[in-house]
């Protein structure tokens, strides 16, 4: 049996190998289009590879995709994260979890998943070929033809999984798109937004631990660290955001409100409270020397500024007013966002291959047995915790079986 795997990335290796523990005597060789193999693993994590997220919960790991998470879910009943942590460690790549749940190899280097990857490939005698760009599929017959953008000749094979990674604009996809495919057009999610008329940017480098994130007329929100930056906010609240958010946010052309409540608590009331206890409680200290919610110093001052109250105003004297405008603040403070910043190194996209023409079973396609399909090229995309590898991980996994139906 031979078996092209296209696209030489975390998905296409992960399935290569795959095939390889399933039909040990299957010719199996992965064509990429560039030079360069396993590129988006080497920068991943800043260079460390955020392999995995270490839940131990199938439905939150689910819940962690904006778009796929309830296909996903089915599949990680065969292949979920605690099979790809043991899959590492049995192939001699200890790793690790942090505090926040992610999974990085304990070299904290990328270099190591890749070097698995590349013995892995020699010890199965897996072929690489580097420069060869598929320009067209022809299902023929039970085989498959293959042609390629340089002048290589045809190819045919009896299966091949497709795993090119994610698109950045539909015109990447039109090779896919003429087997009858239904596309759903990409757009980018996991960004950073930027704030170039805001002033909190001179805040660059502050870290509020918990806030909440919304967009004023939706109901998106999200939680989590937020860091502010020199072009305008970042951190897990607004890249979770980004993600849930990503064909809204498309379609009004990121010039959109952010609202953020600072100390992630829902109910102004109950701020409003703590707020009058304080008035009493620090009666004679002036509002710049008690911080409440232990708010960074830097941005309890701006947040004064803002709200037009002196820093030397004892807490008792902050009036009822005072009280509404530090609670307004707090809770429902308003940036407008205007551009977007694509997330470190890391390109993920929302779109790709409609899963409606996807057979979830095996990853093959409806109309197309032979041709199967994983990781980013596909409808499916995480927000950022080492998701997205794993749904790279669990479809190869299952692409990789080649069962037919």
């Amino acid at each position: 049996m031979k078996v092209a795997i296209i696209g030489g990335g975390a998905a296409g290796f992960f399935s290569a190998i795959a095939v390889k523990e399933n039909f040990p005597n299957a010719d199996v060789v992965i064509l990429e289009k560039s030079q360069k193999l396993l590129s988006k693993v080497k920068i991943s994590g800043g260079g460390r590879c955020n392999v995995t997220n270490g839940t131990h919960s199938i439905s939150e790991l689910a819940r962690a995709y904006p778009r796929g998470g309830k296909k996903l879910k089915k599949l990680f009943n065969i292949f979920n994260n605690r099979d790809c942590i043991q899959w590492f460690e049995d192939r001699q790549v200890p790793l690790m979890t942090q505090e926040d749940n992610c999974v990085f190899p304990v070299s904290q280097e990328s270099q190591s998943i890749i070097d698995c990857f590349m013995s892995e490939a020699r010890k199965k005698k897996i072929q690489i070929k580097t420069g060869y760009g598929v320009k067209s599929i022809h299902p023929e017959n039970n085989q498959i033809r293959l042609t390629f953008l340089k002048d290589y000749p045809e190819q045919t094979f009896h299966k091949i999984i497709v795993a090119t990674g994610g698109a950045p604009k539909r015109s990447g996809l039109d090779w896919l798109e003429k087997l009858d495919l239904h596309i759903v057009d990409p757009v980018p999610s996991l960004f950073t937004f930027n704030m170039p008329s805001e002033s909190i940017t001179s805040l660059m480098g502050i870290v509020v631990e918990n806030a909440l994130t919304k967009i004023p007329g939706t109901k998106l929100s999200a939680t989590g660290p937020l860091l502010i930056t020199h072009w305008g906010m970042s951190g897990p609240a607004i890249l979770k955001l980004s993600a849930f958010g990503a064909r809204w946010l498309n379609e009004c052309n990121y010039d959109f409100q952010v609202q953020v409540n600072w100390v992630n608590i829902q109910n102004n009331n109950l701020v409003m409270e703590d707020l009058k206890n304080l008035m009493h409680e620090h009666a004679k200290k002036q509002l710049v020397n008690f911080r409440p919610y232990a708010l960074p110093q830097r941005l309890w001052d701006y947040l004064l500024d803002k709200a037009h109250l002196s820093k030397e105003k004892l807490w008792q004297d902050l009036g009822k007013s005072g009280v509404n405008k530090l609670t307004n603040l707090l809770c429902n403070d308003l940036y407008q966002v205007k551009g977007k910043t694509t997330f470190k190194e890391e390109f993920v996209t929302a779109g790709g291959i409609g899963l409606d023409n996807i057979n979830f079973k095996t990853m093959s396609s409806t109309k197309h047995p032979n041709i199967y399909f994983a990781g980013e090229l596909l409808d499916i995309d995480g927000i950022t915790g080492g998701y997205n590898f794993q749904a790279a991980w669990t479809t190869a996994f299952v692409a990789g079986q080649l069962q037919e139906l």
